[in-house]
């Protein structure tokens, strides 16, 4: 009789120990040491194994912790010392080929890497553990090794302002994958922190639904649905009987609208169209729209499709040609905006 697949996750840290860091290296140890932690209760919860990888760099990319039970991890106090200059793409590059000869028997395996820097890069040509000595061939390297990753990895990167973004988009991390964070307090580090946990903990939910990687592991909105998502997340469309579609063509109250359409109002059936970022209660559910079949999917796949975890979080509608998300409302005195639509369940 054949063994269960457990699910095991292996989640790397790489975390940027340059000069420049040395004034957060006590709140980089807390803050990894609470991604650690949380890391260990979900995993308890969801029954899903995780081990946990941990590299620091500056002038050189070292490996700390090398795939670790999460139950049996240190903290990294006494792991972290800062110095030197930022090696980021020899760092992106070492820690991805030396995690790739993981084994990967008897489970079904995923890898999820987050890359924490304050900086731009500015050291690998010099590293020994680069393969090249250009700067070229290393960003080419980086590009081409993100984008032959099998579908079972996610590669994350967290950088200081928008030149970093554009930097790290040049390297080839997805757009979705890229986070800003505020490099110049603590409190910024703070932040940077709860970013990565709410996209574990999209990971973690998403493993749960058959989803093995992402490439818009920071999204929060419309850009991660697609016709790929939506089958790994096991939704499937809702009985078109079961619902209806209403144009909206004036600011109006929910109840009023859903009134004057001639339908019956009952709290909770009527979803309103996402059309500006706003936080989302975790008892809310969340529908679904193909624009081109008017197809819905409905559930509680819809929230983890959406990478939304078990608490209140901000949703973003983004802009997506095929899909429209839909949210549900318990308030009779929900605004509506003109040229959207309303759902309404039955």
């Amino acid at each position: 009789m054949p063994g269960i697949q457990n699910y095991i996750n292996h989640v790397a840290l790489v975390l940027d120990a340059s000069s420049s860091m040395s004034n957060l290296s006590r709140k980089v140890v807390e803050v990894a040491d609470q991604q650690i932690a949380y890391l260990a209760r979900r995993s308890k919860e969801l029954d899903q194994e995780t081990r946990v990888t941990v590299y620091v760099f500056a002038d050189k990319v070292q490996c700390v912790i090398y795939d670790k039970d999460v139950l049996r991890m240190p903290s990294l106090k006494q792991l972290y010392r800062v110095g030197g200059m930022t090696a980021l793409l020899a760092a992106t590059l070492t820690s991805q080929r030396e995690l790739a000869q993981t084994a990967q028997l008897y489970g079904d395996h995923s890898f999820l890497t987050f890359v924490l820097t304050d900086g731009q890069e500015n050291a690998s040509h010099r590293c020994p553990d680069a393969p090249a000595r250009d700067q070229r061939e290393l960003v080419r390297a980086v590009a081409e090794m993100i984008e032959t990753q099998d579908d079972n990895w996610t590669l994350a990167v967290l950088v200081p302002d928008q030149m970093g973004k554009r930097e790290a988009m040049q390297y080839g991390f997805p757009k979705d994958n890229i986070a800003i964070w505020d490099a110049t307090s603590t409190q910024g580090l703070e932040e940077a922190g709860q970013v990565i946990q709410e996209a574990t903990e999209k990971f973690m939910v998403g493993r749960t639904k058959g989803i093995r990687g992402s490439r818009a592991v920071f999204s929060t909105g419309a850009d991660a649905v697609n016709q790929e998502t939506i089958k790994a997340a096991g939704l499937t469309p809702v009985d078109p009987s079961r619902y209806q579609l209403i144009g909206v063509d004036r600011d109006t109250a929910i109840k009023a609208w859903v009134i004057e359409c001639g339908h019956e109002y009952r709290t909770g059936g009527a979803f309103y169209q996402l059309s500006k970022s706003e936080k989302v209660q975790a008892r809310k559910q969340i529908a679904v729209l193909e624009k081109k079949t008017d197809r819905v999917y409905a559930g509680p796949e819809a929230r983890a499709l959406l990478g939304l975890p078990d608490v209140e979080v901000r949703v973003k509608p983004d802009h997506n040609d095929d899909f429209t998300i839909f949210v549900q409302s318990t308030s009779v005195n929900r605004k509506l905006l003109p040229n959207t639509r309303l759902l309404l369940m039955n």
